[in-house]
């Protein structure tokens, strides 16, 4: 349905999930550091998602929507851990380290959980 669009709208929109998603995670972890490679890292995934998704057979506007759409659903899932994610932050700036970042279990559930939908929504939006 959706993958007879242009596959420059597809960049497009991977793109545009990228920074959504970076924006949301520099926000919310104000350490340079990780908001400086992180774009990078996930540049480096979603480019070898597509080529592991080109090479297992799948069309390349099929690999954008679902690397788009996961980017979109763990925007979504982190959400509710915003507020942990700038303390543990602000505490890794100063200098303080736990030996256990208790992530809460129901936060956990939610985000994987959004991420499953959306990845199900964009396989029944490219078929």
């Amino acid at each position: 349905m959706l993958t007879s669009v242009a596959t420059e709208w597809w960049w497009l929109l991977a793109v545009a999930a990228l920074v959504i998603h970076c924006s949301a995670m520099a926000t919310w972890i104000p350490v340079q550091k990780f908001w400086r490679a992180y774009p990078f890292i996930w540049v480096l995934c979603g480019t070898g998602a597509v080529a592991f998704g080109e090479w297992r057979g799948f069309a390349r506007a099929d690999m954008l929507v679902l690397c788009s759409f996961a980017l979109l659903g763990l925007t979504i899932g982190m959400y509710p851990t915003r507020k942990l994610f700038t303390v543990w932050a602000q505490e890794i700036n100063k200098g303080v380290t736990r030996e256990r970042y208790d992530y809460p279990r129901s936060h956990l559930v939610f985000c994987g959980a959004s991420v499953l939908v959306m990845l199900g929504a964009a396989v029944l939006l490219t078929r």
